[in-house]
């Protein structure tokens, strides 16, 4: 069992990952980069990607907040808002959309569901497809969904710190270090 649910997970990630569009992909990495500050917002498992995403943010030298965390600041003008909603249609998403897009920040979200109310409350959509069918003897719950941003975040990464000519052993100096 554990075979077929590995190989029918990296098949549909690999597809869903594969899906986003590369132009759109492209804009994404340049908005972090353009940035003054960068906020991260997901509910449940689709915010614990958002964290690791911004972990990886963070060791790169941005200035990078989770949405809903004690010492996060106010969004600004300058600022990039990412949401991340498989569905686009988590209301708590589509609140912080409103709310970041009426302060003036770019508000970007990664969503199964390119027409959702989230989708709609955006400035660019990164539109992840999988379809869902036979799912849930596999990756129950959205799995593809998350699992596919994660990888998807992690991608990108390299690209980021190309751009800005970080390297690894510059972002394992803001790797938290336990003493």
């Amino acid at each position: 069992m554990r075979t077929q649910s590995l190989d029918h997970l990296l098949d549909r990630i690999q597809k869903a990952v594969c899906s986003i569009d590369e132009g759109t992909q492209e804009k994404l990495i340049d908005s972090i980069l353009e940035a003054r500050t960068v906020f991260i917002y997901g509910s449940g498992r689709s915010g614990l990607v958002g964290q690791l995403f911004a972990v990886r943010l963070v060791q790169i030298g941005l200035d990078v907040h989770f949405v809903g965390d004690m010492t996060t600041p106010i969004i600004g003008k300058e600022d990039l808002t990412i949401l991340i909603s498989n569905t686009g249609e988590t209301m708590s998403a589509v609140q912080t959309a409103n709310i970041a897009r009426r302060i003036g920040s770019k508000v970007i979200c990664v969503t199964g569901n390119a027409s959702s109310k989230l989708a709609h409350a955006s400035n660019l959509v990164l539109e992840v497809r999988h379809d869902g069918a036979n799912d849930s003897q596999y990756a129950p719950l959205g799995t593809i969904f998350e699992d596919a941003v994660s990888i998807f975040f992690d991608s990108i990464v390299p690209c980021i710190m190309k751009k800005k000519g970080i390297t690894e052993n510059d972002m394992r100096k803001r790797h938290a270090i336990w003493v």
